[in-house]
């Protein structure tokens, strides 16, 4: 009888997972330019190592002990300028950064567990660990009592057909085979479907998606997650900001003194310098479904208002 080796199962149901990966990356290269890309995903070595280097000398300078640093979640729906956020915070010395690729905390974009999410901030010697959840966002207030009560979390939002836009131009229809996979009762078993109320799930039943096109199916995907902000009553916690990308991109100076006075750090130019100061999105208007368009509006309307 063949015997096979400890993991190599798992290395090799692992290995379409990652040629699945480097295939997007080489299509996302293709059409958004291989620029954009290393900006995006931070892959340029130098830049990290500088990176490196001056969190290493604030370390040795500052002499923090394990079991100071503060915990700050970056939540909220992919495509909604996040790692834009990450990258300038990223900036300050006195910041752990654990975006959702980093593999001690995280796999497959999935936190690996609270157990090793609270050993992460207790063993940080920095002043701050930004950590990035997006696929537990349904789950940031029970992360904001995990970690204690200096815990923070920013709830980033987009304008939902900006969000579609770019959701469609890298992911393809993967919003919609989410959807149709929570309203076929999966929902248990994904991110996608984590947290959203019975409300939710027959307002997504309600409709036939098997009509629905890819953008429609961004704008409602994003009506689904971003609700959850209100049915969690994030709004009424004062440990959780919500921030506007496009606010941002149009006062990136102002967004982030607002920001940084929320999460408690001194305020510098160079975390929003990457940032190019602009307008929403100007394109083709899209074809989406005048119903969810509706049902994005109103809840756009509401995130603005504690925005």
């Amino acid at each position: 009888m063949s015997r096979v080796r400890p993991g190599a199962a798992s290395r090799e149901g692992a290995l379409p997972y990652y040629l699945r990966k480097v295939r997007r990356h080489v299509e996302w290269a293709r059409t958004e330019g291989v620029a954009r890309l290393v900006e995006e995903d931070r892959l340029d070595p130098r830049a990290r190592a500088r990176t490196a280097v001056r969190k290493a000398a604030w370390r040795r300078a500052n002499h923090r002990g394990p079991g100071t640093a503060r915990a700050v979640y970056v939540v909220g729906l992919q495509r909604s300028g996040t790692n834009m956020l990450l990258r300038g915070i990223d900036e300050a010395p006195e910041v752990e950064v654990r975006n959702e690729n980093d593999r001690r905390v995280f796999d497959r974009f999935r936190l690996r567990g609270d157990e090793v999410l609270g050993e992460t901030v207790r063993a940080s010697r920095h002043a701050v660990v930004l950590v990035k959840p997006l696929c537990e966002t349904h789950r940031v207030g029970e992360l904001l009592d995990l970690t204690g009560a200096a815990s923070r979390a920013v709830w980033v939002h987009r304008d939902p057909v900006d969000r579609a836009r770019s959701e469609v131009s890298k992911f393809g229809s993967s919003n919609l085979q989410a959807l149709r996979l929570v309203a076929a009762g999966e929902g248990a078993r994904t991110w996608q479907g984590g947290g959203l109320s019975e409300d939710s799930l027959a307002v997504l039943r309600s409709f036939d998606l098997d009509a629905m096109t890819p953008h429609t199916a961004a704008v409602f995907f994003w009506v689904l997650r971003n609700r959850l902000f209100f049915e969690l009553g994030l709004d009424r916690r004062a440990d959780v900001m919500a921030l506007c990308y496009d606010r941002f991109v149009g006062d990136p100076e102002g967004q982030m003194q607002r920001l940084c006075a929320f999460i408690g750090l001194d305020y510098r130019s160079a975390f929003c310098a990457h940032v190019e100061r602009r307008e929403s999105h100007g394109r083709a208007t899209l074809d989406i479904d005048p119903a969810v368009m509706a049902l994005a509006r109103g809840l756009a309307s509401r995130l603005a208002e504690v925005s």
